[in-house]
């Protein structure tokens, strides 16, 4: 399968990761694998019916469709005429463009949008590019993203920031603060934490290419031990350390 990313338009750059387009090739059906980020994302499908939510769900040709964060790993089975094209949103970012009560309910789920919050089928596919970003930048309602300092402490601490201390930084309660996390991104900060913390010890296990122990990689990222590095590797994406 090929897998491309493009860039969005510099006023989107506050909430958009990238665009991407993936491909499906001649060798057939393959599993794709993706990881949990803290991150929400729109996409439609411009091929045949993939199979996504580790085969729980079929995505229909035209269909245009929002992935939630994620608390685990997602499989979506890329068969040979397969084409989707999507959005990344950086957390939190998603509310900036669409109407949800809040995110919760996109939690670990691809919920297909009515017609009215869709991509227009023809416009996109003369320039994907530039129908995007001319299509995000009509719906973009603030040209900051309020929440960005709160996650941004998240992210510089690698996920080592107590939520207790985020709410004094930030002036509020942390009450408040989970308040904004469940409705913003669709976790808690704990959880969003936790996947900035697995985020950041799956880099130095990969990184590291075996010259550093994990239990030296566990010590750094702020695990209890082996083990529990182990586990949680586990349980995000389903496979042991040594298989990443």
């Amino acid at each position: 399968m090929e897998y491309k990313k493009t860039k969005p338009a510099p006023e989107l750059a506050p909430f958009i990761n990238f665009y991407w387009e993936l491909v499906g090739n001649e060798h057939g059906p393959q599993w794709e694998r993706v990881f949990p980020d803290g991150c929400a994302g729109v996409l439609i499908n411009l091929g045949s019916d993939c199979l996504t939510d580790n085969g729980s769900l079929s995505m229909s040709y035209g269909k245009t469709y929002a992935v939630g964060a994620m608390r685990s790993f997602k499989d979506s089975l890329i068969d040979h005429d397969c084409y989707l094209i999507g959005a990344s949103f950086k957390p939190a970012a998603l509310t900036n463009f669409y109407e949800f009560d809040s995110q919760q309910i996109l939690t670990n789920e691809t919920i297909e949008f009515e017609r009215a919050c869709s991509f227009k089928l023809d416009r996109l596919r003369d320039q994907p590019h530039d129908y995007l970003n001319r299509f995000f930048l009509d719906r973009m309602k603030q040209p900051s993203n309020p929440m960005q300092a709160i996650i941004n402490d998240i992210d510089v601490s690698n996920g080592h920031i107590r939520v207790q201390d985020l709410s004094k930084r930030h002036f509020t309660t942390v009450r408040q603060v989970e308040r904004y996390f469940k409705r913003n991104i669709g976790l808690t900060p704990k959880e969003y934490s936790n996947i900035i913390r697995f985020q950041n010890a799956m880099r130095l296990i990969k990184e590291s290419r075996l010259e550093r122990s994990l239990s030296e990689i566990a010590f750094t990222c702020g695990y209890y031990d082996h083990a529990h590095l182990t586990n949680d590797i586990k349980r995000h994406t389903g496979m042991a350390p040594s298989q990443l």
